[in-house]
């Protein structure tokens, strides 16, 4: 979703509301507050009806370091929630000076000077990885009524951002809108059927936005140096994930978030369909597994799609008894074929 008219202007109907300082440092046991004003507060008077975006830093693993930005607190969560597994003793570090104050997990760390306009930088073993700038967060009202929280998180010349789940568009995401929402839309558009609000780059650290609801990224599209994602509501949260390689990064964001089972070993094999081909019976199945094996071609799995059922039945899950009188007897046979 795209909130920006060219490189400087905000589109019509929206209004932004963004930190351009950082001005108060909230520490605790194991997270920070950072308190950003929309404008320079200059004297007690700046600080009367002046709205705050409030971002909280924590970290529920070595290495991954979550970002929760606020507008208001107060709005009833209704959920659903992604399950996240927090390791309750991960060790962080803050370090508070007169010029910056920085949070660290592992060798993660996220940093923002106290002068000078709002910037929270992403450092892996005191390289940037990628920050978010002036006035990249924000909180968007649009003329509607609608609330929206946004992240624009840069992104270098050559470097390229994969993942977003199942997707049928080209390989590198860079130039890409990718809405966070599964659809039965088919293999050939942009839509797909198993989306998943986490990337990752090859400059060798992943984002994953901690939301099931929908996700809208804009991904070197609405500002080519930069990965946007935005959410409605009135908070925004995501985890910036490091590692000293790209398979680290993977193997911290399938601990987050969890690791499934091991498939049965079937499932590793080579898979055939009849596809859509929408007039078939045992015949033309058969004829299907006995080329595969005149072929000498190994194969595992055999998939009937929809037309298996009665036309216009698609949700009764009964088998069209004209096509296949005797289901049970025809699986028997196509199993002895294994």
């Amino acid at each position: 979703m795209k909130f920006s008219n060219g490189q400087w202007l905000t589109r019509e109907g929206y209004k932004l509301i963004s930190p351009v300082e950082l001005f108060d440092v909230d520490k605790h046991q194991d997270s920070i507050t950072l308190v950003g004003p929309p404008k320079p507060i200059v004297d007690r008077s700046g600080q009367l009806d002046t709205p705050l975006i409030e971002v909280n830093l924590s970290s529920p693993l070595k290495d991954v370091i979550r970002v929760q930005v606020y507008h208001h607190k107060g709005v009833r969560d209704l959920g659903p929630h992604f399950e996240i597994k927090e390791d309750k003793n991960v060790s962080v570090s803050i370090n508070d000076t007169n010029e910056e104050v920085a949070f660290s997990s592992g060798d993660l760390t996220a940093q923002i000077s106290k002068d000078g306009a709002w910037e929270l930088g992403f450092h892996y073993k005191g390289e940037l990885l990628t920050a978010s700038e002036f006035k990249s967060v924000a909180h968007i009202i649009a003329d509607d009524g609608q609330t929206y929280m946004r992240e624009q998180l840069s992104i270098d010349p050559g470097e390229y951002v994969y993942g977003l789940g199942e997707r049928f568009t080209p390989f590198v995401k860079n130039g890409q809108v990718v809405d966070i929402w599964n659809k039965d839309g088919g293999t050939s558009s942009e839509q797909s059927y198993k989306n998943i609000p986490f990337y990752l780059t090859n400059k060798g650290y992943g984002v994953f936005v901690n939301h099931p609801e929908e996700v809208s990224m804009e991904v070197a599209s609405e500002h080519v140096s930069k990965v946007q994602f935005s959410v409605p509501g009135q908070k925004l949260d995501y985890f910036i994930i490091g590692g000293s390689s790209m398979k680290e990064v993977l193997e911290n964001y399938t601990t987050l978030t969890g690791k499934p089972a091991l498939p049965p070993a079937w499932t590793f094999g080579l898979w055939l369909t009849t596809s859509f081909t929408t007039d078939y019976d045992e015949e033309t199945v058969n004829s299907f597994i006995d080329g595969m094996a005149e072929r000498d071609l190994p194969l595992h799995v055999f998939h009937f799609d929809c037309f298996w059922m009665k036309e216009f039945q698609w949700c009764n899950f009964e088998w069209d008894d004209r096509i296949f009188p005797e289901p049970e007897k025809m699986l028997e046979r196509l199993k002895a074929k294994a």
